[in-house]
Formats: C-alpha cells, structure tokens, sequence
C-alpha cells in the first residue's frame, strides 16, 4: 500500500494517549523529533512515523516508531525503526530493531 506524504505526515504527529496521562501529545511528538534530530544530526531530511503506542502507566509510553531519512540531497531515504519508552516528557530508553520485526509492545504479564 502507497501512502501519501500528507497522510504519513499526519501519522507523525498523531500519538493518542489515555485522558489522564500528564504528557501531552506535543510532548510525546517533541521527544520523538529530539530524537531522531540527535540520531541524525547532519541529515539533509527527515520525517518519522509511528507505528504503535502502548501505555504501560499513566505517564510512561513506548513507541513504536520509523525514522526515514534523506543523509544528503539526492540520496535515496533510508528507512530506521526504534522502540522509545517516553516517560512523562522524556526520553528513558531507545532501541533500534528490525524494519521486518514483529514487536509486541504490551506490558508484561506478572505470573
């Protein structure tokens, strides 16, 4: 399926979260861009997606997320997946995984 840039703009700055969490999703959005910005500081582009989101308490989310990204003008955007876990308007931990990977982001079952 082919989608439009619009659409995956759209996709990159729409994160729902659960009416009582205290970070905000321009929160959530603005860590995301820190953290591709830092991953790749000298990238002519950029644009990120999210995939997934899951919420593991009311203030500490992990994403799921695509970094495509242009290094130089003319070149052909490579493509990056990472899991973040966002914790109130911070950034916790990162993780880069594979593009194919199936990634379950529920939090984990007490026995």
């Amino acid at each position: 399926m082919r989608l439009t840039l619009a659409f995956l703009l759209m996709l990159a700055t729409t994160v729902t979260s659960p009416l009582s969490s205290p970070a905000g999703t321009g929160d959530i959005t603005a860590v995301i861009d820190r953290f591709v910005t830092n991953q790749f500081p000298t990238a002519a582009s950029y644009f990120w997606v999210v995939n997934n989101t899951q919420w593991q308490t009311d203030n500490e989310v992990v994403v799921d997320v695509n970094a495509i990204v242009q290094k130089k003008a003319g070149e052909a955007p490579t493509s990056n997946r990472y899991l973040l876990l966002i914790v109130g308007d911070r950034l916790a931990a990162s993780q880069n995984i594979p593009e194919d990977s199936n990634v379950e982001c529920a939090p984990e079952q007490q026995a």
